[in-house]
C-alpha cells in the first residue's frame, strides 16, 4: 500500500499526458506546442462514400492468352519452325494451330513446352487427333493467378485512393472477386470511381503501316480508335515493345513547344534498352502509345531515345493529366474493376449517428457513476474518478495513433466502461469481505488488493486475447470493436489497479480512519 514519490508522479503523468493528447479532439484549432492528432470519425459517424467493386477474372484470361498467342508466334519463329491457322478460344482458355509440317508436330510440342511459365503448371502443350498442337491454360493455376491479381489490386486501389488525399480509407477483400472500399468524407466519388475504372495499362507498340484507314487489321495487329485523330482506327501491332510496368515514375508537366499539359515519364533499365532498340531500329516508323486499348498519340520516330525519359502529349487538360500521372505512377490493375454497388452516406446522417452515440455514452456513463456512488460511497467516487480517466485514456490512445471510430467502436467504449466498473466492484467487495473477518482498515485494504488483482488480471487477459484474435482476423465494423475493447482493456488495468488504488491510499494516509466507508 506504499506509494513512492516517483510511483505517484508517474501516474498523475501519464493520466495529465493522456488528457493533453485527448485534448485536440476539442478544439477547432491546435496549439503551436501541442502535438496534432485526432480521432477519425468513420464511414458510419462523418458520412462519405461506399464502392462494392468486383475484379474481371475473366479478361486476366483473355490478357494472358493474348500475350501467350504472341509467345507463341516467337517461339515457333525462333525455332525455325513454321505455323497455319493459330486459333485463341477464350471459352476452352485454348491456343492451337496447325503445324507447317506434319514431321515438325513433336518439335512445335517441345518448344512450346518450354517456354517460362508466370506461375507453376500455368499451361500443357500437347498434339489433337485433327493433326494441331493445342497450348491449354490450367484451371488450378489461373485459379492461383486470380487471387494474386485480387491481391496486387487491392494495393493498387490503395496507392490511388492514398494519392488522392483521402483520409483513413478502408480497402478490404469480400470473397473471391469482390473488394469493398469505404472512403470517410467523400460525398461524391465521381473521381475516385473514374480513377479505380480504369486500368492504366499503357503500352507502346508500332503501328501497322499496311492497313489503311477503314480497313480489317492484318495478322497480329489490332484496329483501335486513335483518340489524338478523333477517334479514327488506327492498325496498332499486339507485339509490345515497351511496357508500362517499368515506368518508374510519371508527373503533369506542360509542353515548351506547345505550352499544353502533358505527361512526362521515366523508365527503368529495362524499359530504357528497350525504348532505345525500338526506337533505334525504327526511325521514321509511327510509335503508338496505348492506354487501355486507346491510342492516345502516335508520333513518327525521329531519331533514337536513349536517355529513358519521354512525354506523352494530347488533349489534357490540368486534372486529366495529373490523373493520368497518378494512375501511371501508381501502376497499372492487373485486371479491370467494375463499380457493382455504390452507396453515399451524407453528413446529416453522420451527425446524426454521433449524438446517438454520444448520448448512449453519456447516459451509460451517468448511471454508471450514480450506481457506484450509490452502492459504494467514498471508495464508489474514486472508482468515478478512475473511470473517467479510463475513457480519456482511451481516447488519447486512439488519438495517437489516429485510429478511426466508427459506431461499434463507441459501443466497445461502453463496454469497456463497463468492464472497468467490474474491476472496481471486485476490489470494493472483497475489502468487505476482509472487513467482515475482523480485519483492521488498512489489513482489510492491501488484502482486498492483492485478492483481487490476480482475479482481474486473468479476466481481462483472457478477454484481451479474444479481442486480438476479432482485431486480427476480423474486418470493419469487428475490427473497430475490437481495437476500442483492446486499447480499454489496458487502460481498464491501469486505471483500476494503479490509479484506484493511488487515491484510497493518499485518503488513507491523510485521514487515517479507524473504519472504511464500504
Amino acid at each position: 500500500m506504499y506509494y513512492s514519490r516517483l510511483r505517484m508522479l508517474s501516474v498523475v503523468g501519464v493520466c495529465l499526458l493522456g488528457l493533453v493528447l485527448c485534448a485536440p479532439n476539442f478544439m477547432q484549432r491546435p496549439l503551436p506546442s501541442m502535438p496534432w492528432r485526432q480521432i477519425h470519425l468513420g464511414l458510419d459517424l462523418r458520412g462519405g462514400s461506399y464502392l462494392l467493386m468486383q475484379v474481371d477474372l475473366k479478361s486476366l484470361a483473355k490478357d494472358r492468352l493474348q500475350s501467350l498467342s504472341d509467345g507463341v508466334r516467337q517461339a515457333l519463329l525462333a525455332g525455325g519452325l513454321g505455323y497455319r491457322d493459330i486459333r485463341v478460344d477464350a471459352q476452352k482458355q485454348q491456343i492451337t494451330f496447325t503445324p507447317r509440317d506434319p514431321s515438325e508436330r513433336d518439335r512445335d510440342v517441345k518448344t512450346l513446352d518450354a517456354m517460362p511459365r508466370v506461375v507453376p503448371n500455368e499451361f500443357s502443350v500437347a498434339s489433337q487427333p485433327d493433326g494441331s498442337v493445342a497450348l491449354t491454360l490450367s484451371p488450378d493455376a489461373m485459379k492461383l493467378r486470380a487471387q494474386d491479381a485480387v491481391t496486387q489490386s487491392i494495393e493498387i486501389v490503395r496507392r490511388r485512393i492514398d494519392a488522392t488525399g483521402a483520409i483513413d480509407p478502408e480497402i478490404t477483400r469480400q470473397g473471391e472477386d469482390r473488394i469493398v472500399v469505404e472512403l470517410p468524407g467523400v460525398s461524391d466519388p465521381e473521381r475516385v470511381k473514374a480513377l479505380l475504372g480504369t486500368t492504366a495499362r499503357m503500352t507502346f507498340r508500332l503501328v501497322d503501316e499496311s492497313a489503311g484507314a477503314g480497313q480489317i487489321a492484318p495478322a497480329g495487329a489490332t484496329m483501335l480508335p486513335d483518340m489524338d485523330a478523333g477517334g479514327q482506327m488506327l492498325a496498332v501491332r499486339d507485339h509490345i515493345e515497351v511496357d508500362g510496368a517499368d515506368l518508374t515514375n510519371a508527373g503533369a508537366t506542360t509542353d515548351q513547344q506547345t505550352g499544353g499539359w502533358a505527361v512526362s515519364f521515366s523508365l527503368d533499365s529495362v524499359g530504357t534498352r528497350a525504348f532505345a532498340n525500338v526506337t533505334q531500329a525504327n526511325v521514321g516508323r509511327r510509335f503508338a502509345i496505348v492506354l487501355d486499348d486507346k491510342v492516345i498519340e502516335a508520333p513518327v520516330i525521329h531519331t533514337a531515345i536513349t536517355g529513358g525519359n519521354g512525354l506523352i502529349t494530347g488533349n489534357f487538360d490540368a486534372a486529366k493529366a495529373t490523373d493520368l500521372a497518378l494512375l501511371l505512377k501508381a501502376g497499372a490493375l492487373p485486371v479491370p474493376l467494375t463499380v457493382m454497388e455504390e452507396r453515399s452516406i451524407g453528413p446529416s446522417l453522420g451527425a446524426d449517428s454521433i449524438r446517438a452515440g454520444a448520448i448512449s455514452l453519456g447516459v451509460g456513463f451517468f448511471f454508471v457513476i450514480a450506481f457506484m456512488a450509490l452502492f459504494y460511497g467514498r471508495f464508489g467516487w474514486y472508482a468515478n474518478v478512475a473511470l473517467l480517466a479510463n475513457l480519456v485514456l482511451m481516447a488519447a490512445i486512439l488519438s495517437l495513433f489516429e485510429a478511426t471510430l466508427t459506431l461499434p467502436g463507441m459501443a466497445g467504449m461502453l463496454l469497456t466502461l463497463g468492464m472497468a466498473v467490474d474491476a472496481n466492484i471486485l476490489i470494493i467487495e472483497r475489502i468487505r469481505e476482509e472487513i467482515g473477518r475482523g480485519r483492521s482498515a488498512l489489513a482489510a485494504m492491501q488484502a482486498g488488493f492483492e485478492r483481487a488483482t490476480s482475479t482481474i488480471v486473468d479476466s481481462n487477459a483472457t478477454a484481451l486475447l479474444a479481442h486480438v484474435m476479432l482485431f486480427v482476423f476480423g474486418t470493419g465494423p469487428v475490427r473497430g470493436f475490437a481495437l476500442t475493447i483492446t486499447i480499454g482493456i489496458v487502460t481498464t488495468l491501469f486505471t483500476t489497479l494503479m490509479l484506484s488504488r493511488l487515491l484510497m491510499v493518499r485518503w488513507y494516509a491523510l485521514r487515517r480512519p479507524t473504519t472504511l466507508p464500504v
